[in-house]
Parts: structure tokens; sequence; C-alpha cells
């Protein structure tokens, strides 16, 4: 009896014919088309935080940059106001004629170079100067209220004051010569502090930002250390590592900047709109002589771009630098890790 002969099972197909393609088994094929994970988590819950504070820092630098504008520039005007004019104050007496001394007073600024021209303030004007404390319809002569000579100065040649003064004390009686010298000073010295309190505070805010990003890039490292010391233990480049932690943060700190400033820039838009719609009102009024219309203008916003794309730079550079440092300790002290 003849033994049939078993023929071999049909090999697998690893290899194909001629002309047909090849099969891949399936987990070849899933672990082919599978990504790479990157190194640094994606946004998770510490991520968007991150983001928040950042865009708050944000926020908070544009606003005091903003406020620090908006301050600059109100002094810088009033500072300009100020030095166009002096004013002439005559106390009224009895028997005393004061509309002769106002025209008197207002002659002898006349006289003196660098002065443009003197006007007296008429009764009216006085009277709507004086109408938010004593309402209106006030009959100045029943009252002793002083009368004002406006001058208007040359700022490029302003005049000799103290020779002006003297030259109407002497010829006017209960005339006095105010150039506003005082305020002056009071306000450039109002403005220069403004200034540093809020670089000070900026200066701060940034701080917080660098401590804040400092701590995120040590949680990110420290929740995947494990992963970080096994590629840098495999010849990893520190650099690769950093360039790695440093895009993450980058567009972190960029989502974070852009959002801070651009909620900073709406602010100012609806605070200018704002002032614009109540120039007319005695609230409008009252805020734009202290703060202008509340617009920082071009410079403004362009200083709220610089600080934008600043925090995100500092957030790279932080980063960067906080992950270079960490692998230096990784390898000052390798059997501690």
């Amino acid at each position: 009896m003849s033994m049939t002969e078993t023929a071999p099972p049909p090999p697998a197909k690893a290899k194909a014919r001629k002309g047909k393609a090849v099969e891949v088994p399936s987990a070849a094929r899933a672990a082919r088309s599978r990504k790479p994970m990157p190194i640094v988590p994606p946004q998770n819950v510490s991520g968007n935080a991150l983001v928040l504070v950042i865009a708050i820092m944000t926020f908070l630098s544009c606003l005091t940059l903003g406020a620090v504008t908006l301050v600059r520039d109100t002094a810088a005007t009033w500072q300009s106001e100020i030095a166009r004019e002096a004013t002439i104050q005559i106390k009224p007496a009895e028997d005393f004629d004061i509309e002769a001394a106002l025209e008197q007073a207002a002659d002898i600024a006349r006289g003196f170079a660098g002065v443009r021209s003197a006007s007296v303030v008429d009764d009216a004007a006085t009277a709507r100067l004086l109408e938010p404390w004593l309402g209106s319809g006030v009959d100045l002569s029943e009252l002793p209220v002083p009368r004002l000579v406006t001058v208007t100065i040359d700022p490029a040649s302003p005049p000799d004051f103290a020779v002006m003064r003297d030259a109407i004390a002497g010829s006017v009686p209960n005339a006095a010569l105010d150039d506003h010298r005082t305020w002056v000073d009071r306000l450039v010295a109002m403005a220069r502090t403004t200034v540093a309190i809020g670089v000070a505070v900026l200066a701060l805010i940034l701080s917080a930002t660098v401590l804040t990003v400092v701590f995120a890039t040590r949680g990110a490292m420290s929740g995947n250390g494990h992963v970080i010391e096994v590629l840098h233990f495999v010849g990893a480049e520190a650099g690769f590592i950093a360039r790695q932690f440093r895009s993450h943060f980058l567009l972190t700190g960029m989502k974070g900047a852009v959002a801070g400033g651009a909620l900073a820039a709406l602010v100012f838009l609806v605070f200018s709109w704002w002032s614009g719609r109540n120039l007319a009102t005695p609230e409008g009024d009252q805020a734009a002589a202290l703060f202008g219309n509340f617009s920082i203008g071009l410079a403004g916003y362009a200083g709220v771009g610089i600080i934008v794309i600043a925090i995100a730079i500092l957030t790279a550079v932080t980063t960067h630098a906080t992950v270079v440092s960490y692998l230096a300790d990784l390898d000052a002290t390798p059997g501690d890790r």
C-alpha cells in the first residue's frame, strides 16, 4: 500500500508574485500608520490653564502700558497748553475801576517781546467759569470776584516773566501775574512718577509670567521625566529636546498673549467710543479733561502688539533655558535619576 505524500502547506503571502501587491500584516500596517507621539504632551488641563494665565498677564501688561500712555499724553497736552498762556489776576476793591485796570494790564503785557496777544476775560466768560460752583445767573457785580487777563505766549521765545511781573505789579494795583510754572513742574513730576510706576508694574507682571512658565515647564518635564531621561541617555541632544519644549510653549504663549492683547485693545476701543459719545455730558467733559478722549493712538496699539510678541518670545526663551538647565542637572547627577 503506497503512502500518499502530504503536500506542505502553502507559504504565507510574505512574497508576492511578480506584478501583484505584497500583503502587509495588519499589525505592521498599524505600526507604520501610527503617528509618533510628541515629547511634550498635547494641550491638557494644565496647558489650558497656562494659556489663561498668560492671557491675563498680557491683558494686565497692555492695560498698564495703555494707562501710562494716556497719562503721559494728557500731561504733555496740559503742559503744552499751560506753556502757551499766562494769566494776570486783578482783585476788586472799593473805589477801584477794575475795567480800566484790566485794560492797562493787557496793554503792559502786549508791550513785551514774546507775547502774541492779551485779552480781557469779560463778565460772561467769567460767569461761565464759575457756573459749576455758583450756578447760572450770578451777578458778578455783587461778588468780589477777581477778573482775569489771558496772555498768549510764544512757546519758542517766551518773555521775561520776572520783568513783566514787576512791571504789572508796579503799575496796576491788586494785579498779579501767574505764569503757571508751578503747575508745569507738578505736571512733569506727575508724568514722570506715573511712567516710573507703570514700568515697575510692567516689570513685576513680566517677572510673574517668567516664573509661571518656569513652573509649567518643570511640571511638563516631571510628568514625562522617564521619556526625557531615556531619550537623553540614548543620545538625544539637549538642543533637540529643548526645541520640542520651546516650540510647544511658544505656541502656548502666543495663544495666551494674542488673546490678552486683543481683549486689552477691545477695552481701549470701547472706552474711546464711550468718551466720543459722551463729550457733551458733564461726565464725559470731566473724563476728557483728566484723560483726554481715552484714545491711546497708533503708538499705544503698536505697544500692545510689541507686548504680545515680547511675551510669546519670553515664554519660549524661558522654556528653553529651563529645559537646558534641567538636562544639565540630569548630566551632573546621573546616579540619582
